[in-house]
């Protein structure tokens, strides 16, 4: 065990002693169980690892992308920069769609672009 880990360990020691974890919420019941039942079992304890890492699936990965896009065009000060993360994020939408297994629909792409556009073209700057 390393150094770190000793100080950490008396430490928790130490507070478990004093009490200190004795008034915290749920203290005495069990861990809700993780709803598991859709990743194949041999699979599970990887998934499991991945998800303590901070690891998010593909579809996750590009949702929160999405969303930073999204971010970045509210934020533009030019309309290049706008028309750079609207670039972006019509990318990720097409990559979304597509590993949902369904095609893209441009048309409806191009309307919430629009959207975006009429939206944040309106908002102070």
């Amino acid at each position: 065990m390393q150094l770190i880990d000793q100080i950490a360990e008396a430490r928790i020691q130490a507070a478990t002693e004093q009490g200190e974890f004795d008034d915290l919420p749920g203290a005495g019941r069990p861990l809700p169980p993780e709803d598991t039942s859709h990743i194949p079992e041999h699979l599970r304890a990887a998934y499991r690892v991945l998800k303590n890492a901070g690891f998010l699936p593909p579809e996750l990965e590009c949702r929160r992308e999405t969303a930073n896009a999204e971010q970045l065009i509210r934020e533009a000060r030019s309309s290049e920069e706008r028309g750079t993360a609207v670039t972006r994020l019509s990318l990720l939408m097409a990559r979304l769609s597509r590993s949902r297994g369904r095609e893209v629909d441009l048309r409806a792409e191009q309307t919430y672009v629009e959207r975006l556009h009429r939206r944040f073209d309106r908002e102070p700057k």
